[in-house]
């Protein structure tokens, strides 16, 4: 596929849509409209067994929703994968990371956007106060044992779909870890 032309469409700090003219292989044209975010980061913050979750509201839906800390910095696009989920985890939880290791990689709706995001796990954590920012005021955090994690997203109340990928992604990192140990 070919790219014959762009047009924005709509742009703000956090989102640019675009529609782009395309050539499809047999030559014939088409179009794709496509959502441009900046990358995020994903944190899993474990210890002792328990997850450290945030709920907030999710204007789209008009639900709040519990979820992993997870986020984008438009301001700074260029962050580092590593000092983004940092500032994440730091901002949402006031939770400081001994130990942050990169887990996966999410592709959000690659149909649709070209965000993509990063997952980590933080461990050897230290407790301390959030910097959330104004549409994060009505945040909540919580601890919750990884079986009462599992049965929130049997139950529909853990819905955020990177949060499931990357939980899956944890359980296999764990598994091939031990499997080399």
């Amino acid at each position: 596929m070919d790219t014959v032309g762009t047009r924005e469409v709509y742009s703000n700090s956090w989102m640019t849509v675009r529609e782009d003219e395309i050539r499809r292989a047999d030559g014939s044209p088409g179009i794709y409209g496509v959502v441009d975010k900046p990358d995020y980061a994903l944190v899993i913050p474990l210890a002792e067994g328990r997850l450290h979750l945030v709920e907030q509201f999710r204007y789209p839906l008009g639900l709040r929703r519990w979820e992993f800390p997870q986020g984008t910095a438009p301001d700074r696009a260029d962050a580092e994968p590593l000092a983004l989920a940092a500032r994440e985890l730091r901002e949402e939880t006031g939770l400081t990371a001994g130990r942050l290791v990169e887990i996966g990689l999410l592709d959000v709706a690659p149909g649709l956007s070209s965000q993509r995001g990063r997952v980590f796990l933080a461990t050897d954590l230290t407790e301390g106060d959030p910097d959330r920012e104004l549409e994060e005021q009505d945040m909540r955090t919580a601890w919750f044992e990884r079986s009462r994690f599992e049965k929130m997203v049997l139950g529909g109340e853990v819905t955020d779909a990177q949060s499931i990928a990357a939980y899956t992604q944890l359980l296999l990192w764990e598994r091939g870890r031990d499997a080399v140990s």
